[in-house]
């Protein structure tokens, strides 16, 4: 009985990391094939039929009069709705926005005063009139039309070789990797500290860092800020700095970093700490040298967490380091090439995959401890 209850307990563990990979996965697997995808057919239908065609129904102008040809007491305009270089399969159309599929495709609708438009399947097009026609627009057409599916880097050109775009890609690292270290460094020396060593106040202390976990970013951001710019003008530093970020990002990550660190301490064997007092270490040795090479998983598990975190960041960066030019992060710089209006959303999901590119990496650098170091701290006592 307890060798198949262990067997049945493998398969559950295998069962939820299959759920978990696929469900971290697919979305992932969307964001890359959505990113190659122009964006007509993103709208028309979803990232799963990108292999097969899409039907897509469009609206479009045709040709001002200037080109029509007399041909047998008729003037007639023709050519191609999809226009150079673009092909499809038109499977209606229309002349009016409320059916815009009134007519199939090779049919001929009647206009006005005579005259008609054939649109047929390959997209080819006769517009005839019995009078000379006029105007200085083109007759205004809607199609639905089906579409080969069809894959582009324009959207990877567009982002990549922005202007600024290399910038803005190191001004990120440059927040990132020190507002990932400082707290790590901090919250070891306070996780120690609060596990191991005993003085006046070490409850109410916990207690407090339990409960900033719960405090909101949005509400301490002025305050914070407020405080950095107080300080800042009586020491005479520069209000938007690299400083001033890292220790924004190192305040609102420590909470969560000693928390952390201090289960997963907390439950380190307590005959390793009292030999080596016996043998004459002093706390900060027993930390450098036993406490620290035990807790790497611990550490590399708030490291992910705190990169992804940091590297994401738009608002705090917006607050503490500014919005200009030299100082614009990676998620600035890519909700800029939107525009004010969002005019270029295709490269939505070309932006977040590359902005994911890099935590990817991390993530798979140190995703051999990071379940080690969330579940060690819960399965020991402290």
């Amino acid at each position: 009985m307890a060798a198949r209850g262990s067997v049945a307990g493998r398969w559950g563990v295998h069962l939820a990391v299959l759920f978990f990979v696929v469900l971290w996965t697919v979305p992932t697997l969307g964001i890359l094939v959505t990113s190659f995808r122009e964006a007509g057919q993103i709208v028309a239908s979803g990232w799963w039929t990108a292999l097969s065609s899409s039907a897509r129904t469009e609206a479009g102008r045709l040709p001002t009069p200037e080109t029509q040809v007399e041909r047998d007491g008729r003037f007639l305009l023709e050519g191609n709705i999809f226009g150079e270089g673009q092909s499809g399969t038109v499977l209606a159309f229309g002349t009016r926005a409320q059916n815009p599929t009134e007519f199939a495709a090779g049919a001929t609708a009647d206009i006005r005063d005579g005259a008609t438009l054939q649109v047929n399947e390959d997209g080819g097009f006769t517009l005839s009139s019995p009078t000379r026609l006029e105007g200085s627009r083109g007759q205004r057409v809607y199609y639905q039309a089906s579409t080969p599916p069809e894959f582009t880097v324009k959207n990877y050109e567009t982002v990549l070789f922005s202007e600024g775009i290399g910038r803005s890609f190191i001004n990120s690292l440059t927040v990132t990797i020190p507002a990932t270290i400082i707290p790590i460094l901090i919250a070891a020396f306070a996780a120690y500290a609060l596990a191991w060593m005993r003085f006046p106040g070490r409850a109410l202390l916990i207690a407090t860092v339990i409960g900033l976990l719960v405090v909101p970013l949005q509400m301490s951001l002025i305050p914070l800020l407020k405080l950095y710019n107080g300080v800042g003008a009586f020491f005479g530093v520069p209000a938007k700095t690299y400083l001033g970020i890292w220790l924004a990002h190192t305040g609102f990550g420590l909470p969560f970093a000693i928390y952390l660190l201090r289960a997963y301490i907390a439950g380190l064997p307590r005959e390793i700490m009292e030999s080596a007092r016996i043998d004459g270490a002093s706390d900060f040795e027993i930390f450098v040298k036993i406490v620290l090479p035990l807790s790497f998983p611990v550490l590399a598990s708030f490291a992910i967490f705190q990169f992804l975190w940091v590297w994401n960041d738009l608002l705090v960066a917006m607050v503490f380091l500014g919005t200009g030019t030299e100082q614009l992060v990676l998620t600035g710089k890519l909700n800029a090439l939107l525009g004010s209006k969002g005019g270029d959303w295709e490269i939505l999901t070309t932006s977040a995959f590359i902005t994911i590119l890099v935590p990817i990496a991390v993530f798979f650098a140190l995703q051999r401890y990071f379940v080690r170091g969330l579940l060690a701290g819960s399965v020991k006592g402290g």
